[in-house]
């Protein structure tokens, strides 16, 4: 199947608020999940005459990402109609969902996911406060400014591993200031870590978690690219890769307790294939715009250039691939400049989320992702894992004819 370019009508909100900037232009694919005998997640196409299941040609969307072109095998295959893109975009809202319609989940399945941290210089920097603050906000404030005497605002010239990078060690060494983070952010190893489980991800319209016990922690508003086995990258997506800013300022080694929670890690709403119109070198200039607004009326706003990150996506994939293989692929975080310091309530106590927080990602060619902020021990738990899957696909007749 041609996919054709069209422009968006004037009609569809749905439409103009959750696709790219070019609309339908793109290779879109997405999860969905559908009503049904039973009911399951299908790998679907959204087109501009509508929204198709691709299940029977691709089980999952690991294998879809297996093509060797994958814009091209998704063209060429023609998929079961589901709905029409306007009525799926409505229906991922959480409120009013109607379970007869498909509605929208994190885009990946069997991909493991990985993040990348500390690859911008200035959340660099809140990383060093957040370790000497031992995760206490209300220190934050005071040391930010003697962080910032010593090491400075600029570290963006700076290549990581490079001999410039060295010496700027040595000296932050002889002042005692030297710390982990400052290491893997212009130190030669990047840190790479396991953001989720397979298919614990969520999606637009999904809540998003943070531990109830945190009282100091914020978005991630960052790219994700989608990877093969073969370390080829085949597209992106959006995240948000939350962060509990006091459990990990407490100790590096709480890190898994600060990043892999319930509900803690969404992806979305769709991943944009690499094709004729889009490519790598789109991402390297995409700016990722945030939004916060808080039932209180609160609303913050930021910004995560792409242009500003000190290691290029395929060094980040490179290392995450130098001594592990991955033969469903992987989803790759790679990390933000946005690190919020505005006060929210009290003075010097910065930005930290409250339930009800509504957290908007959005950007020029990967659309916008929308979550709803609760509590992970209070948002639908993660039931639906890889036994669950596989049943699923063999009770709906996909383990026989879709490719695996």
């Amino acid at each position: 199947m041609t996919v054709t370019t069209t422009a968006l009508p004037e009609r569809s909100p749905a439409l103009h608020a959750v696709l790219p900037m070019d609309g339908l232009a793109g290779t879109l694919v997405a999860r969905a999940w559908c009503a049904g005998t039973p009911a399951g997640p299908a790998v679907v196409a959204l087109r501009p005459d509508g929204v198709f299941d691709l299940s029977r040609h691709f089980a999952t969307m690991s294998t879809l990402l297996e093509s060797e072109h994958p814009a091209q095998a998704v063209r060429a295959a023609e998929g079961q109609y589901l709905c029409s893109v306007e009525a799926l975009l409505d229906n991922s809202r959480a409120e009013g969902r109607d379970p007869a319609l498909p509605w929208l989940l994190a885009p990946c399945d069997l991909q493991v996911v990985k993040a990348a941290g500390v690859t911008f210089a200035a959340s660099m920097i809140e990383r060093v406060i957040e370790e000497q603050a031992g995760g206490d906000a209300s220190r934050a404030l005071a040391l930010r400014g003697q962080v910032m005497a010593l090491i400075g605002t600029d570290l963006s010239d700076i290549r990581p591993g490079s001999a410039q990078a060295q010496a700027l060690k040595r000296l932050l060494q002889q002042k005692n200031l030297w710390s982990q983070y400052l290491e893997v952010g212009i130190g030669p190893d990047a840190e790479v870590f396991t953001k989720a489980p397979v298919l614990a991800s969520v999606g637009h319209g999904q809540a998003i978690g943070i531990r109830a016990e945190s009282t100091w922690n914020n978005p991630e508003p960052e790219v994700v690219l989608a990877v093969n086995s073969r370390g080829a990258i085949v597209g992106a997506a959006l995240g948000n890769d939350v962060n509990l800013r006091d459990i990990e300022g407490r100790s590096a080694l709480l890190l898994g307790k600060a990043k892999d929670n319930n509900a803690s890690c969404a992806i979305g709403p769709f991943i944009r294939l690499f094709d004729e119109g889009f490519a790598l070198e789109q991402l390297r200039s995409e700016t990722v715009h945030l939004e916060v607004s808080g039932e209180d009326g609160y609303l913050l706003r930021g910004i995560n250039t792409m242009a500003s990150i000190s290691r290029a996506p395929e060094e980040l994939v490179d290392q995450t691939m130098a001594c592990h293989q991955y033969p469903d692929g992987f989803m790759l975080f790679l990390g933000t400049l946005f690190a919020p310091v505005e006060d929210r309530d009290e003075p010097g106590a910065g930005f930290t989320h409250k339930v009800g927080d509504v957290v908007t990602i959005h950007s020029r060619w990967l659309g916008r992702l929308q979550n709803r902020v609760m509590h992970c021990e209070a948002a639908p738990p993660w039931q639906f894992g890889l036994r669950a899957l596989i049943r699923n696909l063999a009770d709906r007749g996909l383990l026989q004819g879709a490719r695996l």
